[in-house]
């Protein structure tokens, strides 16, 4: 588990990712180029965390699953995707 960003009194966003991913190392680029707070979470490491990508993901272990403070959750977005929930 990393986490990445400025601390603040809000949550950050969580990435569930995968160390051979290369969606998971393009969205942390976005998010790291956004400062975004996140905390990276690599699921081959941490299997609650697998289990919980799983489940949220109908079955699937779809990386990156990225969570975000209000609820959302994007899986495997495009960069437009990302950086448009990132700007708001």
């Amino acid at each position: 588990m990393t986490f990445q960003g400025t601390m603040s009194s809000q949550q950050p966003i969580v990435m569930y990712g995968t160390s051979w991913c290369p969606d998971c190392r393009r969205a942390l680029r976005v998010l790291q180029q956004h400062g975004a707070a996140f905390l990276y979470v690599n699921i081959e490491e941490d299997a609650t965390a697998a289990d919980y990508v799983v489940r949220v993901n109908n079955g699937y272990r779809s990386v990156p699953t990225i969570v975000f403070p209000d609820g959302a959750i994007l899986v495997e977005p495009s960069n437009a995707e990302l950086q448009a929930k990132l700007v708001g």
